[in-house]
């Protein structure tokens, strides 16, 4: 209806007060804002807060913007601290791994030994990360294609179906990923239909979306006389038709990511990825 008024999205503070780098409390509070459509907060993120007169900064942060505050503190006397300070304001807060320590406490006995950060380990997980973060790199868009039977997985897909982010996404979590681009008239390296440890996985979406991404690419890079068949959609539909028959012919699993988020690609192939794993030992 013409001159109705678009509710305009309400704004809040959100403090997140962490003795390490944060990370935990950005991806918890963004995953609690999510859920409100019409909300969103502006983030005040107070890292590595270990001393008293680091944290009587913070205060005055969350005295002079009042909002919800989330916390992870080892410390006892800085945390109590800051508990009393946001009694006295009024404002809301919350210890964001206090529920979860304490039901794995009621579950596994004991008393649990908090360490600052120490999801952060250099422990062999981490070093783990950082391998398969180099070797994704160096076989992004379809480099160093001749060692492929190293990586955990393979992507394939045409130009602007996010291979390289969902790989680095992935590499993050530890999996080495290499990914070839699908391009018209180049031939894919010989070795990939003879690969036997990675899984390869075929990365597509609607022509629609295709054509528009790339059309946003070119207007960002300023691209002149570009090549019509690039965001052709008729060009476009087979170049993705050729991508979903060479993934049937050879059993790889496709996976569409017109409406996925890069988190939720990432999420679906390290799915296919354990159903793998464990039919293989099963079979052994």
């Amino acid at each position: 209806m013409s001159g109705e008024k678009v509710a305009q999205p309400a704004y809040f503070h959100l403090h997140l007060v962490s003795d390490a780098t944060g990370e935990t409390l950005i991806n918890v509070g963004r995953a609690a804002c999510a859920q409100y459509s019409n909300v969103l907060p502006i983030e005040h993120v107070y890292p590595l807060v270990r001393s008293m007169t680091q944290l009587e900064r913070v205060l005055i942060e969350i005295e002079g913007n009042p909002g919800i505050v989330l916390y992870t503190l080892v410390d006892k006397e800085i945390r109590e601290r800051l508990k009393q300070r946001c009694r006295e304001l009024g404002v809301p807060f919350l210890s964001v791994l206090a529920p979860v320590v304490q039901l794995f406490q009621a579950y596994l006995g004991g008393e649990p030994q908090p360490r600052i950060g120490g999801q952060h380990a250099l422990d062999a997980t981490y070093f783990k990360r950082i391998d398969a973060l180099n070797f994704t790199v160096m076989h992004d868009d379809g480099h160093l294609t001749e060692d492929l039977e190293q990586a955990d997985v393979v992507l394939i897909g045409v130009s602007r179906t996010s291979k390289t982010p969902t790989s680095i996404y992935l590499a993050n979590r530890g999996v080495k990923t290499a990914n070839i681009p699908l391009v018209p008239n180049v031939p894919l390296p010989a070795n990939i239909e003879k690969l036997k440890k990675p899984l390869v996985v075929g990365l597509v979406a609607s022509p629609d979306r295709i054509v528009e991404i790339r059309q946003n690419r070119l207007l960002g890079l300023n691209a002149a006389n570009p090549s019509a068949s690039y965001v052709d959609r008729e060009a476009v539909s087979e170049e993705l038709a050729y991508s979903r028959r060479l993934c049937a012919r050879h059993g790889w699993p496709q996976i569409d990511v017109t409406r996925r988020s890069i988190e939720e690609t990432a999420a679906a192939i390290i799915g296919h990825l354990s159903e793998r794993r464990r039919r293989s030992i099963v079979e052994t």
